[in-house]
């Protein structure tokens, strides 16, 4: 899908909502069987188009060491990858419940009624959003001093640096040289051990949403991921959020979990403002809010 119609926006809208569900109250749901009979696909195409019924079996041998490299099919894929792992219920300080309290999320207020900037006019989901939601297909391509992380929905990128440099301090300060804050942020990253990349994060632009139900960060946010590979065709990573500003204590964002995807394609999932522009128009707004919302 490279761009959306009316009824791909509609899509897209019902995506969301599904995915932002799922964050902090939805356990996991256990794996679809693995396909046994051979799928008929062009074998030219085949070089081409993702399909998730093309899966992987077993765990492909060991985790190669210290690499991630190469293309996963995560949750959203249709490629019977377990859901999302259920994490913690956060505690916000005041400050952050009332940020919190004007977030109008999807699954409440429907496409009419939403303040969601993805929704609405397809901004970026920023970091750690981009990590949890709408997760269909990831890829890593690994640098001399980098790990870059390439995002299906909306084919963004982000860099993970491994060369031993510090996070930035003060981001967002009123100082000269100060760096300024990103929707994906600033990160750092290291192997713990033979396989399991520890990444940290912070930086992050205050205006993006942290989750799909729309809890928010500050600048000063610190997100850890642990990115562990349990084997040739497993890949799982946790999130942690520490946010002493909006939250009164850390948590848990939750596990994604990915499997190895055999032709290394995934689809592209782009959202086009002027798509969307036009759905609300003919469609999301004239249906008003959801009754939930009321």
């Amino acid at each position: 899908m490279r761009t959306l119609s009316t009824g791909s926006a509609l899509a897209l809208a019902v995506a969301l909502l599904s995915s932002s569900l799922a964050g902090f109250s939805e356990p996991a749901r256990p794996q679809a069987p693995q396909s046994k009979k051979p799928v008929a696909v062009d074998t030219e195409d085949a070089k081409w188009v993702y399909n998730g019924l093309i899966r992987v079996n077993g765990t492909g041998g060991p985790a190669p060491k210290h690499d991630l490299t190469g293309t996963w099919a995560g949750p959203r894929s249709g490629a019977g990858v377990p859901d999302f792992a259920k994490g913690d219920v956060p505690s916000l300080t005041p400050e952050g419940q009332k940020i919190f309290s004007e977030r109008k999320s999807l699954q409440k207020f429907s496409p009419a009624g939403t303040n969601d900037p993805t929704v609405r006019t397809c901004d970026p989901f920023g970091f750690p959003r981009a990590a949890i939601d709408e997760i269909r297909g990831v890829s890593f391509a690994t640098m001399n001093d980098r790990i870059v992380v390439l995002y299906q929905f909306q084919q963004v990128w982000r860099e993970i640096w491994t060369n031993g440099q510090p996070l930035p301090t003060n981001v967002g300060a009123s100082v000269k040289g100060a760096a300024d804050p990103r929707y994906y942020g600033y990160s750092v990253g290291h192997w713990e051990n033979d396989n399991t990349l520890v990444v940290d994060t912070t930086g992050l632009d205050e205006n993006t949403w942290m989750t799909g139900t729309g809890y928010p960060h500050s600048v000063d946010a610190h997100i850890q991921e642990r990115y562990t590979r349990v084997d040739h065709n497993d890949l799982q990573v946790s999130l942690t959020v520490d946010d002493p500003k909006i939250y009164t204590k850390p948590f848990s964002l939750g596990t994604v979990y990915f499997k190895w995807v055999p032709n290394q394609i995934f689809d592209e999932k782009i959202c086009i403002p002027s798509e969307v522009i036009e759905y609300l128009k003919a469609v999301g707004d004239p249906a008003g809010t959801s009754p939930s919302a009321k």
